[in-house]
Parts: C-alpha cells; sequence; structure tokens
C-alpha cells in the first residue's frame, strides 16, 4: 500500500528517516528512528559516506530503517525527500516496466542511483508501507533528530576518515 500524503493509523511502526550532505557531492550522512507504536520502543541508526550526494543519503536512510525490520511489518515512513517519496511512489513503476531506464530527451538512460533503488523496491515488497512528506527543518522533532543524526554522522567522519554506521535502542 503507497500513500503519497498522509499518515497510517493502522502502522505498527513510524520510521522517520532524513539524510544531509556537505557539498552535492561531498560527504554525507542518513539517519533513522523507528518506533514501535504499541510499546514506544525506538531505535536510531547513522551512517556516513566520505563522497556522495544527498539523494543517495535520503535513500540510504529508508533502507537501513526498513532492514532493521525482522518480519512483515506495517510501516508508515516519513520523509522530507520528495525525491524518495516520489520515486517509490510514482516513478518506480515505470523505471521497472522499461528495463530500470527512465525517460529523457535523449531516449531512455538508466536510472540514477540504481542499486539503492533496487534495494529499496526490494525492502517495501516486503512491508506493508505507507509514506508521508513533511517539509524538513520545518520543526518537526523526529525529523529534525535525525538531521542532527545525519550531519553529525559525517562531521564524525571528516573527523575520523573512516565509513561509519551505528544503531542505538532506546
Amino acid at each position: 500500500m503507497f500513500r503519497s500524503n498522509g499518515s497510517d493509523g493502522n502502522a505498527e511502526v513510524l520510521l522517520f528517516t532524513d539524510g544531509a550532505c556537505s557539498g552535492n557531492p561531498g560527504p554525507g550522512g542518513w539517519a533513522f528512528l523507528l518506533r514501535h507504536v504499541p510499546s514506544g520502543k525506538e531505535l536510531e541508526g547513522s551512517g556516513a559516506e566520505p563522497m556522495t550526494t544527498n539523494n543517495k543519503m535520503e535513500l540510504q536512510a529508508v533502507i537501513e530503517g526498513l532492514r532493521r525490520l525482522k518480519r512483515k511489518t506495517r510501516v508508515h515512513v516519513v520523509s522530507d525527500s520528495s525525491y524518495v517519496l516520489q520515486g517509490i511512489t510514482k516513478w518506480i513503476h515505470n523505471w521497472k516496466r522499461n528495463g530500470w531506464r527512465r525517460r529523457s530527451q535523449d531516449g531512455y538512460q538508466p536510472v540514477k542511483n540504481l542499486e539503492y533503488w533496487q534495494a529499496l523496491d526490494k525492502l517495501v515488497e516486503r512491508h506493508d508501507v505507507s509514506f508521508e512528506h513533511i517539509r524538513g527543518h520545518s520543526g518537526h522533532p523526529e525529523n529534525e533528530r535525525c538531521d542532527r543524526l545525519a550531519v553529525d554522522a559525517y562531521q564524525q567522519l571528516k573527523k575520523s576518515g573512516n565509513r561509519q554506521s551505528t544503531a542505538t535502542s532506546q
């Protein structure tokens, strides 16, 4: 089930995500916050790449959050990325029909960030997923938290020089 706007009151899990990049391309980070609705338990995760794009980090955040789910789950994804939400709810159907190619002025071109889209597609097929778009940097507490985690991840990477990924439970 896909919804580009609106919430899913039946979700077992809420997944808040964000990606950030210092330069585009440049060092970037991703982060997610998973919340189990019935219990209120939360899991946060973040990571960083030394040379990436904002779109890749936005995709990676959703991928990493969905990867943490151990069984088929009703999950509601909340993201500020129009690219991710339009891609997974609208564009992906034509991409798959056209052999993972998109229409362009010069005919068909390979889909950008193909491996990310294919990974996300497989994960979405495993779960009952709905999507909601929110405005970034608008005071949404979970989005602001994910943004802070993503920025912290790439800033830590710049200091240490290593790729990193972390997850913590609360």
